[in-house]
């Protein structure tokens, strides 16, 4: 599943598999872009699926890849330790 609908923001993935902690079964999922998913129903066996304590969203417990909203701190993170590290040696 590679279509506009997956495009994202530059170092955003949109495309997770969610395996379902009650069955097993998985399905490919398109993220929403700039919100997180409080709630997921499994096509596999119906269960309701809920963020785990401290994840904000499905896809951060569930998924294989974290929401496109905290792909997006790490990365400013990442960026900001970067020019930290750059500063520091001019």
């Amino acid at each position: 599943m590679h279509d506009s609908t997956a495009a994202s923001t530059i170092g955003t993935i949109r495309i997770s598999v969610i395996t379902c902690p009650h069955c097993g079964h998985t399905r490919e999922e398109v993220m929403p872009e700039f919100s997180c998913a409080i709630g997921y129903a499994c096509s596999g066996c119906g269960a309701s699926l809920r963020p785990a304590e401290g994840d904000c969203c499905v896809y951060c417990t569930y998924g294989t890849v974290p929401c496109p909203p905290v792909q997006q701190m790490r990365l400013a993170a990442r960026v900001q330790d970067h020019e930290e590290i750059g500063n520091r040696g001019a």
